[in-house]
């Protein structure tokens, strides 16, 4: 990918280099200084593909493209190869084309690799977790198989919390070649074993993502690694955690925190969560079902997005909605508002709000607005309809409201995760 890059941007250095002023002879523009920005005037290059660029631009001129984009397909998007468009001359034509810093093809590398890393005082049923979400063979169910494996700082036995132990084959060398590592609780008062902080450093450095369940949060403090980003882990530890690692900025009460390379997730089942999170990031909210399915879980178990609800279990004192939110997912297409709920299950607005909070941890609109973009997943994946099909579908009315509601919540539009994720 790099070499053909790297010829692109010569081609195009070439082809752009080419350009002079009119009126110029070719000796007498190569006298032109290349760079010097005080002769020149600044032509902006749009990247279109390996090898072709559209100059627009040129000399503070607003000029109009030889040709025009291809007609755009249902999704919203033209082509993505337009050939190089080399505009008619002009009174001064430069002889520098300013690049962008770096010429560059953005390049999403699928998860394919785990590794479990304990060691002596890890806590059986988060290890557990790991294995049940990453370790499984599910691909009968459609759910790729994964390269897992469980390492420790020296290959041998590690003891676990409850007294019993485990043999492990794999020192520290199998961090090197995984994409993920994930981190179970862990004891918190002992320092990291010889080699651990080190070994979690260079695997970040190389960009493997770090998953935390628990007071593995912790071992992941010790390494440097939640300076300055946001974290979380079992409720009864935050504030020790914000104690011990101040330059962390520990998020109370959330089942997990996704900071980009680093998740962290709050304690027992919340590890559950984050790991179905990685699972909808990489491969999707299909292939998250499958594994929530067969760990029979919910794949998503908030109102609105995972790592933002307000609390990690929410207090619940009845449970006479069940039926309610039964009816709300299949009929999504319908009006509903607070208030044609609360009719609908002989309650007041008010007292239905409190109820509802109540018993799922969201608001009706939160909840609700949640169920309608997760079906807009599974129809954006399976089928080749609209989006303002959709957008009907599920209940937003407009492809519009969609987009919006879409892209706050999974921060991408419906037509990108079509594109990445369509069956």
């Amino acid at each position: 990918m790099g070499g053909e890059m790297e010829e692109a941007a010569a081609s195009l250095r070439l082809t752009c280099g080419s350009l002079r002023p009119r009126g110029l002879t070719a000796s007498e523009a190569d006298k032109v200084a290349v760079g010097d920005r005080a002769q020149v005037v600044e032509v902006d290059v749009l990247v279109a593909g390996a090898g072709e660029a559209v100059v627009t631009g040129v000399a503070g001129e607003r000029d109009e493209r030889r040709h025009q984009d291809e007609s755009e397909d249902e999704s919203g998007h033209g082509s993505n190869h337009a050939p190089i468009d080399i505009l008619p001359g002009v009174a001064v034509m430069p002889q520098y084309v300013d690049f962008l810093p770096d010429l560059w093809q953005a390049v999403r590398v699928t998860l394919q690799n785990v590794a479990a890393f304990i060691w002596d005082g890890v806590a059986p049923f988060e290890f557990g977790v790991l294995c049940e979400a990453f370790a499984l063979d599910r691909r009968e169910d459609g759910v790729p198989l994964l390269d897992f494996d469980v390492c420790a700082p020296e290959p041998g036995a590690v003891q676990f919390s409850l007294g019993f132990s485990v043999n492990v084959d794999h020192g520290l060398e199998r961090l090197e070649e995984a994409d993920l590592i994930a981190v179970p609780a862990m004891r918190r008062d002992r320092p990291l074993p010889e080699g651990v902080r080190d070994a979690l450093l260079r695997a970040y450095d190389r960009g493997a993502r770090l998953l935390s369940v628990c007071s593995g949060a912790f071992a992941l403090g010790e390494a440097g690694l939640l300076d300055g980003i946001e974290c979380t882990t079992h409720w009864k530890y935050t504030d020790e955690l914000a104690a011990r690692f101040p330059e962390a900025k520990v998020v109370p009460e959330v089942l997990y925190v996704d900071s980009g390379q680093i998740v962290t997730s709050a304690g027992t089942a919340a590890g559950l969560d984050a790991t179905l999170h990685i699972w909808r990031q990489e491969y999707g909210a299909q292939v998250a079902s499958a594994v929530a399915r067969r760990m029979v879980v919910p794949p998503q178990r908030d109102g609105g997005q995972a790592q933002f609800i307000a609390r990690a279990v929410p207090e619940c004192d009845a449970d006479t909605l069940a039926p309610l939110l039964g009816w709300i997912v299949e009929n999504l297409d319908q009006p509903l508002d607070v208030d044609s709920l609360a009719r609908r299950s002989l309650m007041s607005p008010r007292t239905f709000a409190r109820r509802f909070r109540a018993e799922t941890g969201a608001t009706p609109h939160s909840w609700v607005t949640n169920q309608r973009v997760l079906r807009a997943e599974q129809l954006l994946e399976s089928s080749d309809r609209s989006v303002e099909w959709i957008a009907d579908e599920v209940g937003f009315g407009n492809a519009a409201t969609l987009r919006h509601h879409f892209t706050r919540v999974r921060g991408l539009s419906p037509q990108a995760y079509r594109r990445r994720f369509a069956c």
